[in-house]
């Protein structure tokens, strides 16, 4: 059962502004995963601004607004398949149990100017 849905946009020059202005950004949103799993692009920043995008999808699917939980708390990685999977970890996590969400669902994709994520909260399966 969905338990909540939640979709962002980012848009890539405006965080690529942002990644310059501030260098300490990456390491303040990203986890080390995240930041070496981008490492070998040509151009990493459309992918962090997926990933980005999938910090306030997630909070927007739990019905709360950004501070909620730590950016660390939510992080994307890849399944061997290609997938991209959510981590949800402390704070983050804590909250998702009490709405009594135990699954996660994302779709992340990008163009030349635009990051979006989507994601879908449900129950745990019984």
């Amino acid at each position: 059962m969905i338990v909540g849905v939640g979709i962002d946009a980012v848009e890539i020059e405006r965080f690529r502004t942002s990644l310059t202005r501030t260098p300490t950004m990456r390491e303040r949103i990203f986890t080390t995963g995240e930041l070496g799993d981008v490492l070998g692009q040509t151009d990493p920043v459309p992918s962090l601004a997926a990933r980005f995008a999938a910090r306030e999808a997630v909070m927007k699917a739990m019905g709360l607004g950004l501070g909620a939980f730590e950016f660390h708390d939510v992080s994307v990685h890849r399944a061997e398949s290609g997938q991209p999977l959510l981590s949800v970890t402390g704070r983050a996590a804590d909250l998702a149990a009490s709405r009594g969400i135990g699954e996660w669902h994302l779709s992340l994709t990008h163009t030349d100017s635009l990051a979006i994520a989507y994601v879908v909260a449900a129950r745990a399966p019984s």
